[in-house]
């Protein structure tokens, strides 16, 4: 009885979750998120040329997500690494990592310097 009252419960939370934060899945979005994870996962990090702070993605609204990876993906915002890793993602793709990260909690505000020595 314990055990199906713990998994209805899972059930309804996942399900709310995904409807609150995006049309996506965010298992599979944490699932997919490796390539983000190797500069959005670095808290402070910043990008060394043309230097500028990547984005915290945690807590960020997901259709915020979903636009800036399509605009990436249409080659209309610049940043090669990121339109690079958008060509490969399918609208479903998005969708989830967009659900993933809506659903994080946003981080505090980095050290100033970020990564610089």
């Amino acid at each position: 009885m314990l055990r199906m009252l713990r998994s209805a419960l899972l059930f309804f939370a996942l399900g709310y979750v995904a409807a609150v934060h995006a049309a996506g899945d965010p298992v599979a979005g944490a699932r997919k998120n490796g390539m983000c994870q190797g500069c959005h996962g670095i808290p402070g990090y910043r990008h060394v040329y043309p230097d500028y702070r990547v984005p915290r993605l945690g807590g960020q609204h997901a259709q915020y997500i979903v636009n800036a990876l399509q605009e990436y993906k249409a080659k209309a915002r610049s940043n090669t690494t990121m339109q690079a890793i958008a060509a490969g993602l399918s609208d479903q793709d998005m969708q989830d990592l967009a659900a993933y990260y809506s659903a994080k909690p946003a981080k505090a505000a980095a050290p100033a310097g970020g990564n610089k020595p």
